[in-house]
C-alpha cells in the first residue's frame, strides 16, 4: 500500500524538474557566476580527435578538472601539449550535458613560466601606451639612402652576419658599424640602452638597427624591457627594430620608428632605395643610348626631307624652257631679220630683259646658301645634344666611382682583414699574435695584432 506520509513530503508536479533541466540550470549557474579564469596545472590523459580536438586532464596535487581545447583554437596556440607539460590555461567552465559533467574550455594555453612574462608585458605595454611613447606622430622618417648605418646587436651572432651579407648582395654602398651588446641573458637591456645613448654622440650615423635573431619570449625579452623601451624613444637618431620574429611584437618594436621582421629584413628596407636608384640608372642609360640614336635618324630624315624638297625646286627645268624659247626667238629673228632688222633688234633687247628677269641664277644662289645655313645649325643641334648626353654619362661615371671602395681607399681609409680574408669591424675580434692584413690603396700589409 501507498505510503501515505511519503506521498505527503512530495512537492507539486510542476515543481519537480528533469534531469535535462536540472542540468541545464547548473550549467548556467557555472557558466554565468564563474566565467572565465586562469587556471596552472599539469596535462595529463592527453588525447588528440581526428576532427583536431584536443582533450586532457589539467591537475595538481590536490584535484583535477577535465579539459578540452577545440580545433580553432588549438590551430592559434604556440605551445604544443604534451603529457606531463606544466601550463598555464585560461578558460570558461561548462557542462557536457549528456553526462552531467563539467569541464574547462581552453582557449589559451602558456608554457608556465611564460605567464608570468605575458603578464608583466601586457603590463608595461599599456603603461608606455598611457604614456604617449608608442605614438605615431612622434616617430622619424628612415633616410631614403642612409650612408652611415648602425646596428647594436650580439657581434658574434648570426643576425649581424645576414645582415651586412644582405647589404653585399645587393650592392649597397654606405658605411656600417657594428655596436655590440649582449642580446640575452641578465644585463643585456642595461648593454641595449647603453649602446642606443652612446650611438647618439656619434658624428655621421644616419639611422640605427635595434635587434637579433630569433627566439623565445624569455630569449626574446630583454627588447621587453622598459629600459630599452625609453631609450628608443628618446633616440635622436631614427631606429628600425629587428628582432627576429615574424609573429609576435616586442615594446621595441611599437617604440621604434619602423619595425622589420628579422635583420635581414631591415637590411632590404635599407638598400631598397638604392637598387631603384641603380634601376633608374641602368634605364637612363638605355634610354641614353636610344635617345642618342634615334635623335640622329630624326636629323638624318630632314636632311632627306630638303634634299627631295631642293629636288622638286630645281632651276633646271626652267633653264630648258628659257632655252627653248631663246631658240625659237632666234630662229624667229633670223627668219625676218632681212626685212626689219630694226625692229627684231628692238624684240630681242625686249627678250633678253625678259631672259634676264626669270634667270635662275639669283634663286639658285639663295637656295644654296639657305641649305649651307640650315646644314650648319643641324649639325651645332647634332653636337650640342651629344655633348649634353656624353656630359651627363661622365657625371653618373664619376659619381659611382666616388662611391666605390676603391674610392673609399684612395681618401686613406684601410680594410682589415683576418689569416681567411673576412674583414675585421672591431678591436676586440683581434688577439694577441692574430695575423691580419691591412689593404690600402697601392696594395696590402701584413700586421700582427698586441
Amino acid at each position: 500500500m501507498p505510503n501515505r506520509n511519503q506521498d505527503l513530503l512530495i512537492p507539486p508536479a510542476d515543481e519537480i524538474e528533469s534531469v535535462t533541466e536540472f542540468t541545464k540550470k547548473v550549467k548556467y549557474l557555472l557558466e554565468t557566476e564563474i566565467g572565465g579564469a586562469w587556471i596552472r596545472g599539469e596535462v595529463s590523459n592527453l588525447r588528440r580527435q581526428a576532427s583536431g580536438h584536443v582533450y586532457f586532464s589539467l591537475k595538481d596535487e590536490g584535484s583535477q578538472v577535465s579539459s578540452v581545447l577545440f580545433r580553432n583554437d588549438a590551430l592559434k596556440q604556440s605551445v604544443e601539449l604534451e603529457d606531463g607539460m606544466q601550463v598555464v590555461v585560461f578558460g570558461q567552465i561548462s557542462v557536457y550535458e549528456p553526462r552531467g559533467n563539467y569541464q574547462l574550455i581552453v582557449r589559451l594555453v602558456v608554457q608556465d613560466g611564460l605567464g608570468k612574462l605575458q603578464r608583466e608585458f601586457e603590463r608595461l605595454k599599456a603603461q608606455l601606451l598611457e604614456e604617449g611613447l608608442f605614438d605615431e606622430d612622434i616617430k622619424k622618417p628612415i633616410p631614403t639612402f642612409p650612408r652611415a648605418v648602425g646596428i647594436i646587436t650580439s657581434p658574434t651572432g648570426a643576425a649581424v652576419q645576414d645582415f651586412i651579407r644582405i647589404l653585399k648582395r645587393r650592392e649597397w654602398v654606405g658605411h656600417i658599424l657594428v655596436l655590440p651588446a649582449k642580446v640575452q641573458g641578465e644585463g643585456s637591456a642595461e648593454e641595449i640602452a647603453s649602446m642606443i645613448d652612446f650611438a647618439q654622440k656619434l658624428s655621421g650615423l644616419e639611422l640605427l638597427v635595434v635587434g637579433r635573431g630569433g627566439g623565445s619570449l624569455e630569449d626574446l625579452w630583454a627588447f621587453n624591457e622598459e629600459a630599452v623601451v625609453r631609450a628608443i624613444h628618446r633616440s635622436d637618431l631614427p631606429i628600425i627594430s629587428a628582432v627576429g620574429h615574424e609573429i609576435d611584437f616586442t615594446l621595441s618594436d611599437f617604440a621604434s620608428d619602423m619595425r622589420a621582421e628579422t635583420p635581414s629584413a631591415a637590411a632590404e628596407v635599407i638598400s631598397s632605395h638604392y637598387l631603384e636608384l641603380i634601376d633608374r640608372f641602368d634605364t637612363a642609360a638605355d634610354n641614353l643610348a636610344y635617345w642618342t640614336s634615334d635623335g640622329l635618324q630624326s636629323r638624318k630624315d630632314s636632311i632627306e626631307q630638303l634634299q627631295r624638297r631642293l629636288q622638286l625646286l630645281s632651276p633646271l627645268g626652267r633653264i630648258e624652257q628659257s632655252q627653248l624659247r631663246i631658240d625659237d626667238l632666234s630662229n624667229r629673228l633670223a627668219s625676218i631679220l632681212s626685212s626689219s632688222l630694226l625692229e627684231y633688234r628692238n624684240r630681242l633687247a625686249e627678250a633678253k630683259l625678259t631672259i634676264e628677269t626669270v634667270d635662275p641664277s639669283s634663286k639658285i644662289k639663295r637656295y644654296r646658301l639657305q641649305t649651307q645655313s640650315d646644314g650648319h645649325r643641324l649639325l651645332a643641334a647634332m653636337s650640342s645634344e651629344f655633348m649634353e648626353k656624353r656630359s651627363r654619362l661622365y657625371r653618373a661615371e664619376s659619381l659611382l666611382r666616388s662611391l666605390s671602395p676603391e674610392s673609399i681607399l684612395n681618401r686613406g681609409f684601410s680594410i682589415v682583414r683576418d689569416d681567411v680574408g673576412r674583414s675585421i669591424t672591431s678591436r676586440k675580434s683581434i688577439q694577441s699574435g692574430d695575423k691580419v692584413t691591412a689593404q690600402f690603396k697601392d696594395g696590402d700589409a701584413n700586421l700582427v695584432g698586441e
